[in-house]
């Protein structure tokens, strides 16, 4: 539960007007002006919020309180979805409370649900550092700052956000590979695969031999192959546990790991192939592997540790 404190002096004149410009109720007659075009030089904060709504009585306090607190770095605007279903309906609002936040006319963060105030405070607070870098630097150094704010969001796994700042760097460089590459990888984190299959097939002519898009093809091709993974994997397990040498089950069971997201049991499964039968459908394994080398790319422990892995194995 929120322990909410009131304030025991009221607020001089001067700063109540202060904090009616910050927090303002918004309805559909002011949202162009009061969120999109007040957005332009700083983050707007929209709490999307209903009378009946427990959590929202809890959480918009709390809101106004950090808002206020930070002194004109952010504004809020609180939309009841009873009385304007319309915005509601717009941004995808499906349950409440709801929280987006505005940069520039578009969102770039939100979450669900009520938030403990030490969790609001640092969220506000990334928002405000991310934004402000981005409206100080220079329009090359902004576009990168960006992209660098996408990929952090697709990396924590808010792929609304993501997607919205990567729209936001094409619209400022319509041949930025990064950023179109960051839309392919976004609907592929999301499971959207076709969706990530068409966006790169119809890459623009600019960028569509650029090597930070083809260097998405290969997480491509796994996911459509994972995709098509025949089996379930208690099935695959059973095959197993009947003939530990029936690799084209444990290849299977590599690939529905994959799918599923298990990608260090994938990665297992492989490399136990390899090193019962390295040799097995034209080293199938090994070239799997290799191709999950290329997905994770070279950085990534897993990358890292499995390489020295199936050295071990295959130079024993």
């Amino acid at each position: 539960m929120f322990s909410l404190r009131p304030s025991p002096v009221a607020q001089p004149a001067a700063a109540a007007s202060v904090a009616d410009d910050l927090i303002k109720d918004v309805a559909l007659a002011n949202f162009m002006t009061d969120v999109l075009e007040a957005s332009r030089d700083r983050p707007v904060i929209v709490d999307f919020w209903a009378t009946w709504c427990g959590p929202c009585k809890q959480l918009t306090p709390v809101l106004e309180k950090l808002v206020r607190d930070l002194k004109g770095a952010v504004r809020l605007a609180k939309i009841d979805i009873d009385k304007n279903p319309e915005i509601a309906q717009q941004m995808g609002i499906q349950s409440v409370p709801a929280v987006f936040a505005f940069f520039r006319g578009q969102p770039v963060d939100g979450f669900m649900g009520a938030q403990p105030e030490g969790q609001l405070k640092a969220w506000l607070e990334r928002l405000v550092k991310a934004t402000g870098a981005a409206a100080a630097a220079p329009q090359g150094d902004q576009l990168q700052l960006v992209i660098a704010q996408a990929n952090e969001a697709l990396t924590a796994g808010d792929y609304l956000a993501a997607q919205a700042l990567f729209h936001d760097a094409l619209e400022a460089e319509p041949n930025s590979a990064a950023a179109y590459a960051g839309l392919v990888r976004v609907a592929l984190a999301a499971g959207s695969v076709a969706q990530a299959r068409g966006l790169y097939d119809h890459a623009p002519p600019e960028i569509a031999k650029d090597k930070i898009l083809t260097a998405v093809k290969p997480a491509l091709e796994l996911a459509e192959q994972a995709g098509q993974a025949s089996g379930n994997v208690a099935e695959l397990q059973r095959k197993l546990t009947a003939d530990a040498n029936d690799h084209q089950a444990r290849f299977d069971l590599a690939m529905a790991c994959y799918a599923a997201g298990q990608r260090e049991q994938a990665v297992d499964e492989l490399l136990e192939i390899v090193r019962r039968n390295r040799g097995w459908n034209e080293e199938a394994a090994r070239k799997q592997l290799v191709k999950f080398f290329d997905a994770f790319g070279p950085t990534d422990p897993l990358t890292i540790a499995t390489r020295k892995r199936l050295s071990s194995i295959l130079f024993a």
